[in-house]
């Protein structure tokens, strides 16, 4: 039987404010354990918490990046569960009035647009962190109380594709607004998947799985991947799913159950009498929604306009903010009316000098003003192509100008018609059945000379105009 895969991601998001949603801990990874912590993170009896506004701010600009509706009414709940790093017993999160709902996020994937549906962007807080020993577990409550922000989407994603891909179309979107640092290794940005499946011709959903322990979103791909042909194995053999939490163990590439998924019954949400009702102001609002950066698909549909790209080409220069950043910066002070050359070097040499290195292009470290006077000597035709990739690669190992390393290794281009004379005589004398093809229109054997010329010259002959040399001699000989 055929089925159709639903999957729905909950991004939870840890916010880079100076301290901490409800007290005035700092906020700083890689503290010694327990160091930063007080009364109330810790849920002492008689302490109050205090709502961050830094993270408000930044909650709301994040939910209107999406789209969504600010609730002009909102309230934090108790979500009360019973873990060793959750010191209160509770986490305050949200439940039936969250700060916003319906929004949404265009994707592009697998060469088409898709609109996910983001059900809820609400507030929260962080637990604290388990580390585990070999026959023990520590608790380290300093993570206990960073804000966090969870984003839900609706279960609109259709394969593990489209979900890598809408990972990282919201991942962009965040790091553009600098409203946290997305950092999966410290934790800063962790996502749980619910998945099921149903027969194509179904409507109702099936029952969902929700998949923990990812902190790559390759990590999420590969687990969705290995869930989809486990449930599909599963109805195919007529058997019962049940719905359950399950890890993603990497090293062996399975899921693993975990437990029976809780629903909102089992955390028993109720209202924090600590934390009353209170009324986002639309002033405020209405002022953040005007301060906006341009995000990511703006950004590219502006570069496609502005500046001729292709689709393509537009999007991978706003994968990151910064090198955005750079590519723009470079793009407009590009002296030649063709800025398509300028854009050719950025999605070419220096992407590739960039993956090689496992960098951005802002992190290579190359001055825009140096990059255009490297690309003016191949346009002027100084020094050829691959020499040019050549100084490339040595000016972002030594970050010494373009002028001067080709100045060192005598790499300026042969362009004097006296001294290319001399080698192509040579090359003729000594090739005389390509001679005679190139007599008879074969083209390819031109070709062929002007490869044996640069092989002479060790790659510093100007290949153009040692084709025009030869194309002469052979023409009026």
């Amino acid at each position: 039987m055929k089925y159709q895969t639903v999957i729905g991601l909950e991004v939870h998001l840890q916010l880079s404010t100076k301290t901490k949603a409800f007290c005035g801990c700092a906020i700083d990874f890689g503290k010694t354990p327990n160091s930063g912590v007080c009364p109330v993170c810790l849920g002492f009896p008689g302490t109050l918490p205090v709502y961050n506004k830094a993270a408000l701010k930044s909650a709301i600009k994040l939910a209107l990046a999406f789209s969504c509706q600010i609730q002009e009414h909102t309230k934090f709940d108790r979500k009360n569960y019973f873990y060793p790093d959750l010191p209160k017993n509770y986490q305050i999160s949200q439940f039936d009035l969250p700060l916003s709902r319906n929004g949404y996020l265009d994707i592009i994937s697998e060469g088409k647009t898709k609109r996910i549906g983001i059900t809820r962007v609400h507030l929260e807080e962080d637990a604290g962190k388990l580390i585990h020993e070999t026959n023990s577990s520590l608790v380290d409550f300093n993570r206990t109380g960073v804000p966090l922000l969870e984003i839900v989407s609706e279960p609109d994603l259709n394969s593990p594709q489209e979900a890598f891909d809408y990972l990282t179309s919201l991942k962009n979107i965040i790091e553009y607004l600098d409203v946290s640092d997305c950092d999966m290794e410290k934790g800063s940005l962790r996502c749980d998947a619910n998945i099921s499946l149903r027969p194509e011709d179904v409507k109702e959903l099936g029952v969902k799985t929700e998949l923990k322990n990812m902190n790559s979103f390759k990590g999420v791909k590969d687990a969705l991947v290995f869930e989809v042909d486990r449930q599909a194995e599963l109805l195919d053999a007529g058997q019962t799913m049940n719905q359950e939490t399950r890890l993603w163990d990497a090293e062996n590439g399975v899921t693993v159950s975990m437990r029976s998924k809780e629903g909102a019954k089992d955390y028993r949400y109720f209202p924090d009498p600590d934390l009353t009702l209170f009324v986002i102001d639309q002033a405020m609002v209405s002022n953040i929604k005007a301060e906006l950066p341009e995000l990511p698909q703006e950004k590219m549909q502006r570069f496609m306009r502005d500046y001729g790209l292709s689709e393509y080409d537009a999007k991978i220069l706003v994968s990151s903010k910064k090198d955005a950043q750079f590519a723009e910066d470079c793009i407009q002070q590009y002296p030649e009316k063709d800025k398509k050359i300028m854009v050719n070097w950025l999605i070419g040499p220096l992407l590739s000098e960039a993956n090689c290195r496992k960098l951005n292009l802002h992190e290579l470290n190359v001055h825009k003003d140096e990059l255009i006077r490297l690309i003016a000597f191949v346009e002027n035709q100084s020094i050829s192509h691959l020499s040019a990739k050549l100084v490339l690669t040595q000016m972002i190992d030594s970050q010494k100008p373009a002028a001067l390393i080709i100045k060192e290794n005598n790499m300026l281009q042969i362009s004097d018609t006296y001294a290319l004379e001399q080698i192509i005589s040579g090359v003729i004398q000594e090739n005389e059945k390509s001679v005679s093809s190139f007599k008879a229109g074969k083209t390819n054997a031109l070709m062929f000379l002007v490869g044996q010329v640069m092989k002479k010259s060790a790659g510093k002959a100007n290949p153009k105009v040692v084709g025009e040399l030869i194309k002469r001699r052979l023409t009026d000989a």
